[in-house]
Parts: C-alpha cells; sequence; structure tokens
C-alpha cells in the first residue's frame, strides 16, 4: 500500500508538470502523455517484480549519539540485511552490512518492543581503563517464530547475539552456521586479518581483496573504509556451554563484496542455551577503536566476592633467554635475584619445574624467593593439545576437578602467587568450559592467571578479575622458535595495537635488549616503549639477567617503577604497521610509548593537547644512534601549552616520555 500511494504521488506530480511545461503544441501533448505512460507502466512492473520492503516496517536504530545507525532493508539480491552506518560530517556512511544466515525459509524481520536504554560503570583489576563505563540502546528483532536477535548500539559500536526462548540455538550441532550472521564489506576495503591458527599466533597482514585464497580468519578483524571509518570485529562473554567463533568466507556472497560468517565451534550435547555470545563491532576513528571496552562492557559482571588480593605486576621471565631454563636451579637463581634486584614483584618459573635439578629443586626455588621477596608464578600444561613427544611437564594435573583443586590447595599453602597454564586446544565448548572452571577454582585458593598457547580474551578479565593476561599473540618467543619474526618484528609490533591488544590484555613478553636463538633488529628504545604500548597486567621480561643488569641506572629503575594496570589510555597517533604513539594515565603520571614500524628514520608527533595546562617534569627514553652507547635520556621541567613535541626515532626504533604533573 505504501508503494502504490508513493507512485501515485509521483504520477499526479507529472500531470502538474504537464500543464506547467509544455507549450501549446500539440505534438509536445502527445509526447508528454506517451512519456508519462510508459513510466507508469515501468513503475507498476517494478511494483509486480521487487519483493515486499521490509525495512518499511523497521524504524532507523541509533546510538545515543546518533553517529551510529542501524537500518533493515534489501540486498541486490532480495535479501534481507542489516545495515551498519556511520555518521561523517552531514551524512551516513555504510560501515557494512550484515546479511541473515539462518538456515530457514521463513525469515521475516520485525521490530520486538521498544527500545531499552542501556547504562553500566564497573571497575577493573586490569586493562586500558580502571573505571570503564557504556552507554546504548537495545533493540530486539523477530527473525522466525523462536528465534530473535538483540542488538545494542554503543557511541563506540555494536553489538548483537541470537536469542531463543526454548533452547533451539542448541540445534543443528556440527553445523556452524546454523546460527551464523555475515560481515558484508566492500572489496577494495582495507583489512588487517589473521590466519586462524588454535593459538592465535601469525601476523595481521594489510590487504584489500575480500577474494583472497585464505578462507579461516580468527579475531579481532580490523577494516578501514573508504570514507576513513573504521571498525574492529570479535566477541565477548563467553559462558558455560558456549563455544567461541570464528570467521570463514563466504564464496556465494554479492559480487563486489565479501562476506565473513561467523562460525561458532559445535557444542556438546547437553546444554540447551537461550542467548549466544555477543558479538562486538567497534565503530569510529582509530582512537574510538584502541581505547573501546566493548568487549568487557558485554561480559558477565564481577563473580569473585574478594578482589583486593588481585596485585598485577612485573615478572621476570626464565625461558626466553634459555630455551626453557626452569629445569636448572642455577639458573631460575639469577630470575629470583634479578626480581630483588629490580623491585619486580613477580618471577615466572616456566616449565619443567617438576624435575628441576643442578644444585636445587622446587621447594628450593620457592624458599628463596620468599626470602628475595619476589612472589612466585608456576607453569602448568593444560593437557589437552600438547602431551606427548618433548611437551613438558607438570601434566595432568588440572583436568579433573577434584585434581586441580587439590593442586591449586597446595600451591596456596605453599605461598605460590599464581599460575601460568599453556597449550589449551582451541575454541571448543570443552575447552572454554575448562578454562572457566580454571579460573573459578584458582580465584578460591587466591592465584593469578596467565593463559598462554590458548585463545583470544573474551571478557573474562572482567567476569573473572584473577585472569591477568593471556597469549593469543605472535610475540617475543618467536625469536626463540624460527627466523620469521626479525625482519618483520617492527611493523608487527607497530599493528598490535589497534588488532589484538585491543580485545585484552596480551602477554607478548617484551623488553629484549640481546638475541636469543634468532636475532632482533629493534632498536633499544623500541623495546623498552613495547611496556608501555602493550598493555598486560602480567608483564614478563623476557631478556637475560645480565643483559637488564647491564643497562643504566635509569633504565633498571623505570622497570621497578613500571605500572602494568592503567586509570586510562589514549591513542595519540598512528596507523597500523607504520607507527604508534600510546599515552598511559596510572595516578597523576603518563606513560607515552612510540614504536617506528619502519625501516628508516623519522620524527613521531606528540600531540599534548590532551594533558591540562600547567607544569610537568618530563623525562624522555630515546635512541642515540650510537650502537656503542644506544640511550638518550632527556629531563627537563615543561609548561604544558597544548603544543605538539616532534621527537627523533631511529629505524625500527622509538621512544618513552615519562610526564608527572608538577604540585
Amino acid at each position: 500500500m505504501i508503494k502504490v500511494l508513493f507512485f501515485y504521488k509521483i504520477y499526479y506530480y507529472l500531470c502538474n508538470l504537464e500543464y506547467l511545461f509544455i507549450e501549446n503544441n500539440y505534438n509536445n501533448q502527445i509526447n508528454m502523455k506517451l512519456n508519462k505512460l510508459f513510466f507508469l507502466s515501468s513503475i507498476l512492473a517494478l511494483m509486480i517484480l521487487c519483493p515486499s520492503d521490509i525495512a518499511a516496517k523497521v524504524k532507523p536504530a541509533t546510538s545515543p549519539n546518533k553517529l551510529i545507525r542501524l537500518i533493515v532493508t534489501n540486498d541486490v539480491k532480495g535479501n534481507n540485511v542489516f545495515n551498519i552506518e556511520y555518521k561523517k560530517f552531514k551524512n551516513y556512511e555504510e560501515v557494512m552490512t550484515l546479511p541473515v544466515k539462518l538456515e530457514s525459509k521463513d525469515i521475516k524481520i520485525s521490530q520486538k518492543g521498544a527500545r531499552k536504554y542501556i547504562k553500566d560503570q564497573y571497575e577493573m583489576k586490569a586493562g586500558k581503563s580502571r573505571i570503564c563505563s557504556n552507554e546504548g540502546y537495545e533493540y530486539s528483532y523477530q527473525l522466525t517464530s523462536d528465534i530473535e536477535i538483540i542488538f545494542r548500539l554503543y557511541n563506540d559500536g555494536v553489538t548483537f547475539r541470537y536469542a531463543s526462548e526454548n533452547g533451539t540455538l542448541n540445534e543443528g550441532k556440527g553445523k556452524p552456521n546454523a546460527e551464523a550472521l555475515a560481515y558484508r564489506l566492500k572489496d577494495g576495503t582495507k583489512r588487517w586479518l589473521q590466519r586462524f591458527d588454535m593459538s592465535y599466533e601469525g601476523f595481521f597482514p594489510m590487504t584489500t581483496d575480500g577474494n583472497s585464497k585464505e578462507h579461516h580468519w580468527g579475531y579481532p578483524a580490523l577494516f578501514q573504509t573508504e570514507n576513513d571509518v573504521w571498525a574492529l570485529i570479535s566477541e565477548g562473554n563467553i559462558d558455560y556451554g558456549h563455544s567461541a567463533s570464528s570467521l570463514f568466507k563466504d564464496n556465494n556472497s554479492v559480487t563486489g563484496y565479501a562476506d565473513y560468517l561467523i562460525c561458532p565451534e559445535p557444542r556438546t550435547a547437553g546444554y540447551s542455551t537461550t542467548n549466544n555470545p555477543w558479538r562486538v563491532v567497534m565503530i569510529g576513528k582509530l582512537s574510538d577503536i584502541v581505547e573501546s571496552t566493548l568487549v568487557t562492557d558485554v561480559s558477565a559482571p564481577c563473580k569473585l566476592e574478594d578482589t583486593d588480593w588481585i596485585k598485577p605486576g612485573v615478572v621476570s621471565w626464565v625461558y626466553w633467554a634459555y630455551n626453557r631454563g626452569s629445569k636448572d636451579y642455577q639458573i631460575v637463581k639469577q630470575y629470583i635475584d634479578m626480581g630483588e634486584k629490580l623491585h619486580l614483584p613477580y618471577v615466572l618459573i616456566d616449565w619443567e619445574w617438576d624435575v628441576m635439578q643442578n644444585g636445587g629443586t622446587i621447594d628450593d626455588a620457592l624458599a628463596l624467593a620468599v626470602q628475595k621477596n619476589v612472589k612466585t608464578l608456576l607453569w602448568y600444561n593444560s593437557s589437552t593439545a600438547w602431551t606427548t613427544n618433548g611437551a613438558g611437564g607438570p601434566l595432568f594435573k588440572l583436568n579433573k576437578p577434584e585434581d586441580r583443586e587439590k593442586e591449586f590447595a597446595m600451591l596456596e599453602s605453599r605461598g605460590v602467587a599464581g599460575v601460568k597454564i599453556d597449550f589449551f586446544s582451541g575454541d571448543t565448548q570443552e575447552t572454554m568450559d575448562y578454562c572457566q572452571g580454571l579460573l573459578e577454582c584458582a580465584a578460591r585458593h587466591h592465584l593469578l592467571v596467565n593463559f598462554h598457547g590458548a585463545t583470544i580474551p573474551r571478557g573474562w578479565q572482567r567476569t573473572y578479575p584473577n585472569l591477568m593476561s593471556t597469549e593469543a599473540v605472535y610475540g617475543a618467543e618467536w625469536y626463540n622458535n624460527a627466523p620469521v619474526l626479525t625482519n618483520r618484528a617492527a611493523s608487527h609490533n607497530a599493528t598490535l595495537p589497534f588488532t589484538r591488544n585491543v580485545i585484552g590484555s596480551m602477554d607478548y613478553t617484551p623488553c629484549t635488549f640481546s638475541d636469543s636463538q634468532h636475532p632482533h633488529i629493534t632498536s633499544h628504545a623500541h623495546e623498552l616503549a613495547l611496556t608501555v604500548v602493550f598493555e598486560s597486567a602480567l608483564q614478563h621480561l623476557a631478556d637475560k639477567p645480565e643483559s637488564y643488569l647491564a643497562q643504566p641506572k635509569e633504565v633498571q629503575d623505570f622497570f621497578g617503577e613500571l605500572p602494568t594496570v592503567w586509570d586510562e589510555t589514549r591513542l595519540i597517533g598512528g596507523y597500523p604497521g607504520d607507527y604508534v604513539v600510546m599515552a598511559r594515565r596510572q595516578g597523576n603520571t603518563w606513560y607515552i610509548g612510540a614504536l617506528n614500524g619502519k625501516d628508516e628514520e623519522r620524527d613521531l608527533i606528540v600531540d599534548w593537547s590532551f594533558l591540562k595546562k600547567g607544569s610537568y617534569s618530563e623525562f624522555i627514553f630515546a635512541d642515540s644512534g650510537n650502537t656503542e652507547k644506544p640511550w638518550k635520556f632527556t629531563k627537563k621541567d615543561v609548561n604544558m601549552t597544548n603544543t605538539d613535541e616532534f621527537i627523533h626515532c631511529q629505524p625500527r626504533g622509538g621512544f618513552v616520555i615519562k610526564v608527572t604533573e608538577n604540585k
């Protein structure tokens, strides 16, 4: 009916045009009437051939700041799609479309109920911001008789999930696409995607070809539209009974576009879930992406009653320099001594500690750490992905609930502060349930947790704040494993702040001044800046003790004072793979870390406009360009007047600035 009225108005308007503009010429009148008749017949044909306009029945949804809009429409094939748009200047520009991929032939999108106002504020023990807040509107859309999709539009993105009142979302086991929605982006869109691997250890190369031969991608996925709007895709709020998901390329997408299907791992029989995890799309400027907390915003609130015992900090780590090393008591002693000398709160004793020898056992190491006032973290094998042919121990200590309860109780009684658990078997529901069981049991025994060889963060740091960090990154450990990182590290390091580290703490194990099995060619200041640019509640220093202790006093003092949790994070400038300038605040002190991702010298700009005017003490750690004396230190008092500062960087270099407000 709407279409009929619309086209009648057009016909009425044409009739008036005829008498306004034609001359008193008979032939002109005949031509006008014939053209009008042809136009009307074309309109009627389109009405018959085109599918019904679902979008006319569904009102647009918007974020509180009106910059993000969601509309329901049809694509060129007549399929129902949700369009996500972002307002630049005065116009809304398409970011991506979300075609409905439910395996149902009876999909009719209709809005369900009135929008709901969402507002939340919570405190984090780890992460880029101590106090997080969000505000948004929630909209529900009915898809079939028993399945709906719920959208939340926040000022920095869109989240959505399927819901069902009768648990039908558990049907279709083994058919991941049964509850998938696709992300559709135009070919030519710049994208930074990581080829899927269950350890999430790989590069994020920039491409513009949605039709590449690769077909399976992991989160997070970063996109830059032709209108310079950024979007990052991930997910949050994995609960018991959920599996995690990843992205598959759909070869049947609309011409000129690439579809990425959201494909969860199959679920185990016996679980009946009414809600899926939240799919997360951060949207806006690049700074909006980097500073967003949407992954934890949509995750379950903290389940722990007491969190005062949770203390993040810097850790000395034995593995990198000696290719394991924890089997040797004499080497472990060096790292405990290093922790004492640099005033680090923790030492991590890695795999094979259960067979420690060469003058001492794990009992001796724990006693020495107590004497030196350094708390210990111990490594465990999850015993799910790698248990044979060289897999380190301890093995099979945590798999059964009763066994992990006994083991964690023993660690608590011995004064151990936390555990690093390694080698998980991907994104399966069994693994997700296992990880949550580990976190809950560890919390009962006041143990911090660091997941390695594991999936990416999906919001558990809010729900279980004893989760300090997760690997899921191509980090410094790879200088140990293969020669692939040496020439690509600088660019890779300048990509991670915009991709992997956006979604949660990232245990890269940074800041190595010497070489492991394979050399690094990033500068000293670049390496130091990694400890600020990369956020991790447990920041593991990977190099040899003698390497750190050979550094100038200014650098040694830096490690003893370095925060690993932040009140506030600001992206000052950058572009994936090119460079990054990141500012993080704790109290009244700002740490600014910068990385040059290129192989040539350049000046990087620090825009001080985020600081209020006043007097500050500034200390700069930079590269000298002299291999014999690689450091250049500058200390000065400055009066901030919102001016820019240019700092020279070496190839693959960087810098750190520590700025404290003078009272």
